[in-house]
């Protein structure tokens, strides 16, 4: 009788300690480990300032966004719905643009995609895309636009504009007036 107890213990001894997990790689919070296509960093309720030195240029609000570093730069994705308000020197709200979604690139160029308005004072454009080049600080689509302002609605394809929406131009165009044109 004997004999089967002993049997029996030694065998739950054998089985069991070969019933471990095995040994894994462990990683140190240091570690450089990021996988192609994976974001950096992800974000909800996200208010971003964009700025040149000293100078706000604008806000950027979100309800979601992720990171993403290719060569060493950064490009944010938002999406939920995209609010940006563009200050002029004074620091006065000159432009507001909402869309689906956008990209901010490391040098503050932003392209708003999907439902795409842009407002300044009482002219808004519509797009289904846009991009704004934070350089020259000019708007610009190769997408169709509408505009519209107290003096009428231009439609077109293509478009280039000042960050404030005063000086544009729109290639291929039609549009409509209230009043009468004189010849």
């Amino acid at each position: 009788m004997k004999l089967p107890a002993i049997f029996l213990i030694l065998t739950g001894i054998l089985l069991s300690g070969g019933c471990g997990a095995p040994p894994q790689e462990r990683h140190t919070p240091e570690s450089t480990f990021m996988a192609d296509n994976h974001p950096v960093q992800e974000s909800w309720n996200i208010d971003l300032v964009l700025t040149d030195g000293d100078m706000r240029k604008g806000n950027v609000r979100s309800s979601h966004g992720t990171e993403y570093q290719t060569e060493g730069k950064s490009i944010y994705y938002l999406d939920g719905g995209i609010a940006v308000e563009f200050f002029n020197n004074s620091g006065e709200s000159s432009t507001i643009i909402t869309a689906d979604k956008a990209v901010i690139h490391e040098n503050q160029d932003i392209e708003a995609s999907g439902n795409v308005v842009a407002r300044s004072g009482n002219t808004v454009l519509k797009t289904s895309f846009l991009k704004r080049t934070a350089d020259d600080r000019k708007i610009r689509s190769n997408s169709h636009v509408t505009i519209a302002n107290p003096k009428g609605t231009i439609r077109g394809t293509g478009f280039e504009s000042d960050q404030s929406l005063k000086k544009y131009r729109i290639f291929k165009a039609s549009g409509e007036t209230p009043g009468q044109i004189n010849r």
